[in-house]
């Protein structure tokens, strides 16, 4: 006596043995009855089977414990057979007395193809779906893998997508899983909508979260898609910038999503609940250990009383102190902060504990998913390591650094118990994504003209955490190449070194009258001496070459008759033409221009060498590197040049931008900076003068400031100084009135700032050195040649005003600016408007 079963997608109803219940995709079983209970396992006859061994079919009936298998025993084996997936139909048929399973298997899948998707390539889809080539086809998988093609698509914000799987036949029991993909149209965000955000403006939390609105531009970006996991990132990011702005009740109660077919896309609403804001009231510490001292840590805080409440630097502060703990000797020490409210002060009086914690090894620290990138890459962001004392700060620095290489989609650290109480298990889970980048850029300034850039780097080279970029410029004005390699990790130690090589040449334009040629290499070291401090040290040797065109150098002290260097005396005048502006008419002199006599100087002696020594420390606290908001950036240089090569100078500079927020939305900046080279010995080339322009002052062309070769009839080039200063102050504002997602702000600014103190040469000539005729304006003497005249070298204060509109556009940062200069010297160069910016694509 036997019963049909039919199962849908490998699965048995065992409810309904006793009925036939038709389900496509399934398997057909029939069970005997207790007729055959005396059957052993050996007895039993398999037939249909191709590919699997009857032995194999055979195993799935456990005989009981006389040998013999019962009803049940059939029963479970049946049940085995059919759950493997591997048969389309399972019978048990009695023949004469005997069992026999009739199986019919599953065909092979010869390949697996898709068709229709334009927008995701076949090679992800193959990574995503389980059923595979040369592999059993299985009803249930086929269906799984049309739900994964259908979650990538809604991922991609492609909602109305439709995924039809078919199964081709093909002879000797193959076939083919072709799945039709229907993709539709994008679906992509059309609102975002914060409710009870009464201290915060909208427009601020949408600068802050990365989902973002459709717009005109929505094609150069994919942030605009629905992303759930995005979603859920960005009530994350709002709530740690409230808590970063004293906000330490804050709670984001929802992000509520919700597909409008009116609009054809998502609305989302982030539900808010600010609190009330809290500033520090007080700072103690208290140490639980008798011979630890809490007061000892109170410079490694970074709460100060009276300040905004900052989430964010009580976290650094707990880090410090615990590694600070670590390095005395207590590697066990935990730091807890504790925070007492008053709310109606609103004030939180915070108090740090320290306690011994609970001594807890770590037994082993397990990296998974780093496919690509070497294991001790990973393993050396870690201060800890396997038998170490385990430290959560420790783990979640860690966790931090790992994030900031850029080397993983996603990074989580957790924590299992090891093989004892006090043993704890590291696991390191990881997701790579692709690190190298190809980039063609283009862009036009008004100091260089057009300029287009190929590049290619990579940021894991062969998965070693190296970094190596190749770069070709070629412009208008500027053409030349950069090779550089940096390795993070100097032979194990947290220093990078980096190796530069490149090349540059910059043609004359309006700006300079002369062509230069630069080809330099620089290795370097960079050390992190804390989060916020920085330190490079450098070696640079460089060689410079410039040339000026023929009609620029043709007067008689560089092309006359009598060669280079030639001047006319008086008993020459007499007996060739009796005056010098007759000498100058018959050598073309300032007829058609002349470069100044401080530019032909550098011609004589050729290609010149540079080699330097040289530092950078640097001070970075900006809330975000890209688009800041608050902190301060600066930056200390110093290079000394005469070890070895032709020149010898000290050159010191230094720029500092400070940011912060004026009113809501409005961000001032600050940005000052100066520099000065002194003589070293060698006396200082025109060429290692300070030439500044707009990046001092707005509203001034390039080398358009300072100490300048005043003679008649030359192209009054600029000389450049030894010392300047500059200040800046600018207001940052959104237009309100445009889509948060196009990325334009407004700017306005003023300027002031001077360059002084030209030290080159007079002449190139040495008898004319310093000679105090050289030094009377507008001398037409038999040594006019020979010399130049020194103009707006007074400490002049340059200052401008101006507004300007800052793009953050798909194509890379676009600026423009007008400005109007309100004090200048009579021989500066005006350059009213500035446009500047590029593209990557």
């Amino acid at each position: 006596m036997k019963f049909g079963l039919r199962v849908l997608r490998g699965s048995i109803a065992v409810a309904l043995l006793m009925f036939a219940l038709p389900v496509a995709f399934g398997a057909t079983v029939s069970l005997v009855s207790s007729h055959a209970q005396a059957q052993t396992a050996a007895q039993i006859g398999v037939e249909g089977n191709r590919r699997i061994e009857t032995d194999t079919i055979r195993s799935y009936f456990k005989p009981g414990p006389n040998g013999q298998l019962d009803a049940a025993r059939i029963d479970d084996g049946l049940k085995g057979l059919v759950e493997t997936g591997l048969f389309q139909d399972v019978k048990i048929n009695r023949v004469g007395g005997k069992l026999v399973v009739v199986v019919v298997e599953n065909p092979v899948i010869g390949r697996v193809a898709f068709e229709g998707n334009k927008k995701v390539k076949d090679e992800q889809l193959q990574a995503e779906v389980q059923s595979k080539a040369r592999g059993t086809l299985s009803r249930a998988m086929v269906q799984s893998d049309t739900q994964r093609i259908t979650e990538i698509y809604r991922r991609n914000g492609r909602f109305d997508v439709k995924v039809e799987p078919k199964i081709i036949e093909q002879p000797n029991n193959r076939v083919d899983l072709v799945f039709e993909v229907t993709e539709g149209a994008k679906t992509g965000i059309k609102s975002i909508n914060f409710i009870g955000n009464n201290s915060v403006s909208s427009y601020r939390l949408r600068d802050i979260i990365k989902t973002r609105e459709s717009s005109i531009l929505s094609f150069l970006s994919s942030n605009d898609i629905y992303d759930p996991d995005r979603v859920e990132a960005d009530r994350d990011l709002i709530r740690r910038y409230y808590l970063k702005n004293g906000y330490a009740d804050v709670q984001v109660i929802a992000a509520l999503t919700e597909y409008d077919p009116a609009v054809g896309g998502f609305l989302v609403t982030f539900k808010i609940d600010e609190g009330q804001q809290y500033r520090v009231g007080s700072v103690q510490f208290r140490s639980s250990i008798a011979t630890l001292d809490g007061e000892a840590f109170r410079g490694l805080s970074r709460v100060d009383v009276g300040s905004v409440y900052n989430a964010e630097a009580v976290e650094k502060s707990i880090e410090e102190m615990q590694l600070e703990a670590s390095r005395r000797g207590y590697a066990f020490a935990i730091v807890k902060p504790q925070g007492d409210k008053n709310y109606e002060a609103h004030t939180v009086a915070i108090v740090f504990a320290i306690d011994e914690g609970p001594r807890v090894y770590i037994e082993r620290i397990n990296v998974r998913g780093n496919t690509r990138t070497r294991d001790y890459v990973i393993r050396r962001e870690f201060d800890i390591s396997e038998g170490d004392a385990y430290n959560r700060a420790l783990v979640d620095r860690a966790e931090r650094r790992l994030k900031n290489l850029d080397y993983f989609k996603t990074v989580k650290i957790n924590s299992e118990p090891g093989s004892s109480a006090d043993r704890v298990v590291l696991n390191v889970d990881l997701e790579e994504k692709s690190t190298g980048d190809f980039s063609v850029s283009g862009g036009y300034s008004t100091a260089d003209g057009f300029l287009g850039e190929v590049s290619i780097s990579e940021r894991n080279l062969l998965g070693r955490g190296w970094y190596g970029k190749a770069a070709v410029q070629y412009g208008q004005r500027t053409q030349g190449f950069t090779l550089s390699f940096v390795e993070p990790y100097l032979i194990g130690y947290r220093v990078a070194l980096g190796l530069d090589f490149y090349m540059r040449k910059q043609q004359a334009s309006t700006y300079v009258s002369y062509d230069s040629k630069s080809i330099g290499f620089s290795p370097r070291l960079g050390f992190q001496l804390r989060e916020d401090l920085s330190l490079q040290v450098r070696y640079s040797i460089s060689q410079q070459q410039i040339t000026l065109p023929a009609y620029l150098q043709d007067c008689n002290n560089f092309g006359g008759p009598a060669g280079p260097g030639f001047y006319p005396t008086t008993a020459w005048l007499a007996a060739n033409g009796g005056t010098i502006g007759a000498f100058n008419a018959t050598n073309n002199c300032y007829m058609n221009g002349e470069a100044s006599v401080a530019v032909k100087r550098e011609l004589l002696g050729g290609a010149v060498t540079t080699s330097a020594f040289g530092y950078t420390l640097a001070y970075n606290t900006l809330d975000n590197n890209k688009n800041p908001t608050t902190g301060i950036l600066a930056a200390l240089n110093q290079d000394y040049a005469g070890a070895g090569g032709n020149v010898s100078y000290l050159k010191t500079t230094t720029d500092t931008k400070i940011y912060t927020p004026i009113l809501e939305d409005i961000v001032g900046v600050l940005h000052l900076q100066a520099g000065v080279v002194t003589d070293t010995g060698k006396g200082i080339r025109m060429l290692d003068h300070f030439q500044m322009g707009p990046n001092l002052v707005r509203g001034f062309a390039p080398a358009g400031i300072g100490p300048r070769d005043i003679t008649l009839g030359t192209n009054l080039d600029a000389l450049g100084g030894t010392q300047y200063w500059g200040a800046s102050f600018e207001a940052q504002m959104p237009l309100w009135f445009m889509p948060k997602e196009i990325g334009l702000k407004a700017a306005v600014f003023a300027d002031a700032g001077s360059v002084q103190g030209y030290r080159g040469g007079d002449s190139p000539n040495p008898a004319y050195i310093h000679n105090p005729a050289c030094a009377t304006p507008g001398t037409l003497t038999a040594i006019q040649n020979q010399c130049l005249t020194l103009g707006a070298d007074n400490g002049l204060i340059r200052s401008s005003v101006g507004a300007g509109l800052i793009w953050q556009s798909p194509f890379g940062p676009l600026r423009f600016d007008y400005a109007f200069p309100l004090t200048k010297s009579p021989y500066d160069r005006v350059q009213q408007f500035r446009f500047g910016g590029g593209t990557s694509f």
